[in-house]
């Protein structure tokens, strides 16, 4: 008696192979992460657009939100691309300051991208644990407002364009940076949890 042939799609799955359907997925995976950081980075230059430095690297609320998304959806490097990409968006249209703002975007990508993997924060369908991502952009969000203000502040740095330094505006920089980030960190993880967390990017 022969035995019944397995249908064509159990017996390519039972068996490993890759069906063209499969690499259409991938593809189509491939797109969406391209997309998510192009929408992301394009928010971001807008962003950095309307808010010119160094006001955009204290006061970055939407920015850092929009990192902290990025990472969640894209492991160890999502961050990094999305500020990337709206540093070099930013410094298309203010060559002056092309190079700051690019440096300050990517490098606020990679703070971010770090701290994530620091505190062992990992996006799953069942959600994002809220207290480790808001102690992450805390961290991220005050070492970029620091660096950031070294950078432009007279008396730091050779610089002395921007900003004159004061105690308040140090103080400012020191209670603001981890502020913005935590309620950064607190925003990501409601939209994540809520909204996001069933996206598989």
């Amino acid at each position: 008696m022969k035995a019944k042939k397995r249908p064509i799609l159990i017996e390519t799955f039972l068996d490993g192979k890759t069906t063209h359907k499969e690499h259409g997925g991938i593809w189509t995976q491939r797109a969406k992460r391209l997309f998510m950081i192009a929408l992301f980075g394009s928010i971001i230059f807008v962003v950095n657009v309307f808010l010119p430095p160094p006001i955009n690297y204290v006061l970055i609320v939407v920015q850092a939100v929009l990192l902290a998304l990025s990472g969640l959806f894209i492991n160890h490097v999502g961050a990094t691309c999305a500020g990337a990409v709206g540093g070099l968006l930013t410094a298309l249209v203010s060559p002056a300051l092309g190079l700051f703002t690019f440096l300050f975007a990517f490098l606020f990508g990679v703070l971010v991208d770090v701290f994530l993997f620091v505190f062992r924060i990992s996006a799953s369908p069942v959600g994002v644990n809220r207290n480790r991502l808001m102690a992450a952009m805390a961290v991220s969000t005050l070492l970029i407002g620091v660096l950031s203000y070294l950078a432009f502040a007279e008396g730091y740095s050779g610089l002395g364009l921007f900003i004159q330094r004061s105690m308040m505006l140090d103080a400012l920089v020191l209670f603001m940076g981890p502020v913005t980030g935590a309620v950064a960190g607190y925003a990501a993880a409601y939209l994540w949890n809520k909204y996001l967390r069933s996206i598989n990017f």
